[in-house]
């Protein structure tokens, strides 16, 4: 089994959560959140749609408002208070301007030293990704370059928002390159955070027990880096 480098952490202070829907980092990534929180380090999460479209036999003006509840619920167990929900459309998302307008104005605003997204590939693990999880991480990958360039989107500059590099990308759900350790009580909270999406999950007849699979995908991911939990984390240096 391939060994994972456990990435060192220790000059990361702020992190910046990028994801498509409410749930998405619940998967596995909250459980690195917890430890991060932990240690009195800054965590905020940018949502880019409020899952509006992700019950099949509700709404979308009654489904909003319950998923960003969830969502809260989840932060709120993790020890995340910085949460900002935008409004671009769930299943629509596209890796547009405006889109990645929006992230680098959050970057430049948050200033954080690493940013963490969903893999953006087509073929995952599990089957073939979401397309609002490949536009957000294309569309983050360009957003923290355009928020380090101060010669693109000038008009924040006028908003008093300077040029900020983002030095770390992490990427969950990817081929991993390196290990976030963490421990029983972060992988327990990682749990309730998901099992906070109550009415999300309900409407998955299918879905795994979060019970079993935050522990499945962190012990093996513990295995391969020697721990016995683990977050698998895809790194690049940006």
């Amino acid at each position: 089994m391939t060994e994972l480098p456990i990435f060192d952490d220790g000059d990361v202070t702020r992190i910046l959560c990028i994801v498509a829907h409410p749930d998405d980092m619940e998967y596995g990534a909250s459980a690195a959140v917890a430890k991060w929180t932990d240690q009195g380090k800054e965590v905020s999460y940018l949502l880019l749609t409020r899952g509006e479209a992700g019950i099949r036999d509700m709404s979308p003006d009654r489904v909003a408002p319950l998923r960003e509840s969830e969502q809260r619920e989840a932060c709120t167990i993790v020890g995340v208070d910085d949460l900002e929900i935008l409004d671009f459309p769930d299943g629509l998302l596209e890796p547009s301007l405006d889109l990645r307008h929006a992230i680098a104005k959050k970057i430049r605003r948050f200033e954080p030293d690493a940013v963490m997204v969903t893999s953006w590939e087509l073929r995952m693990p599990w089957g073939l990704n979401h397309v609002d999880h490949r536009a957000a991480g294309i569309a983050t990958v360009d957003a923290i370059r355009d928020a380090d360039n101060p010669w693109v989107f000038t008009d924040l500059k006028d908003e008093g928002l300077e040029a900020w590099k983002a030095g770390k990308l992490l990427v969950n759900g990817a081929d991993a390159t390196h290990a976030v350790v963490v421990d029983d009580d972060h992988v327990d909270r990682a749990v309730r955070s998901l099992e906070a999406h109550t009415v999300y999950l309900e409407a998955l007849s299918d879905h795994p027990a979060p019970h079993e699979m935050i522990p499945g995908i962190t012990s093996e991911a513990g295995a391969r880096a020697g721990v016995k939990y683990a977050l698998p984390v895809q790194v690049f240096d940006m």
